[in-house]
């Protein structure tokens, strides 16, 4: 898939004027899940964005000629919606919370429950046959599970959505998806803001007179082929975070960030 080198994450997000405002801004992918009881909240967003109603005051609005097709709407079924006869009705469920009549991108949230390779995988092929589902992605994966996708599936692999940040980052999960040809879509980049507490990340921000929060995502976009979908939900970290993939890092500055010591993920299986 062609995604935006930020797109916008909604956990946590109950108010869909900042979805809106993200759309009015120029964000063009927005990302959920079920699990987050949230999908409602982004189809109001949506509905609000695509109308033209964010409440932005720029002169002139991103989202002023903004049809359906362009935004990557992606939600996610989690582990007690992926028995083979539970695929399609939740898919269903969440393509009208939504408000859309087609899910862009639907991932397996992580391959636990009643996840089967043999069993989920072809009910998600058959809803993209069936028009529901446009692509098929993964998230939380391993590279056994990661194979066994892409074998399993007929629809391609669309993309596989796990944790990376300065102090979580798997180098030979970017190597998978540089083999297999899908994106890799970033969640929580800012390490719940611990990038802050990093002061190899502190340094480069420091050299550029920008913000911690700004080099971890250039950081992380800046990875063939990775794209972030960070969480925000003010008009001010909304820009900030969209401006940030405009910041270029020199090698050096990545190298000392590639060297942070790694802790636990934030969000173990």
């Amino acid at each position: 898939m062609d995604l935006p080198p930020v797109g916008l994450g909604t956990m946590g997000i109950d108010d869909p004027d900042a979805v809106a405002t993200a759309l009015s801004l120029g964000y063009r992918h927005l990302d959920t899940a079920r699990i987050y009881d949230n999908e409602a909240v982004v189809g109001e967003g949506l509905a609000a964005g695509l109308a033209g109603d964010s409440g932005v005051d720029d002169a002139v609005d991103a989202a002023s000629d903004l049809d359906r097709e362009d935004v990557t709407v992606a939600t996610k079924l989690w582990i007690d919606d992926l028995a083979a006869d539970a695929v399609a009705p939740a898919a269903r469920e969440s393509a009208d919370r939504l408000g859309v009549d087609a899910i862009d991108l639907l991932y397996v949230h992580r391959p636990r429950g009643d996840y089967d390779p043999e069993a989920t995988l072809p009910a998600l092929d058959r809803l993209v046959d069936d028009g529901l589902v446009r692509n098929v992605g993964v998230s939380n994966f391993e590279f056994p599970d990661l194979d066994r996708a892409v074998d399993v599936l007929d629809a391609p692999l669309a993309a596989h959505q796990t944790e990376l940040h300065p102090l979580f980052y798997k180098p030979k999960l970017l190597d998978h998806a540089r083999e297999h040809g899908y994106p890799v879509v970033a969640y929580s980049p800012l390490a719940g803001g611990r990038v802050r507490e990093l002061d190899a990340v502190a340094e480069v921000a420091d050299a550029h007179g920008t913000t911690p929060e700004a080099v971890a995502i250039a950081w992380a976009a800046g990875k063939e082929p990775v794209v972030t979908i960070p969480k925000a939900s003010s008009e001010a970290h909304l820009r900030a975070n969209l401006a940030a993939a405009d910041l270029e890092l020199t090698e050096s500055e990545v190298a000392a960030i590639d060297a942070v010591e790694r802790e636990a993920e934030l969000f173990p299986e």
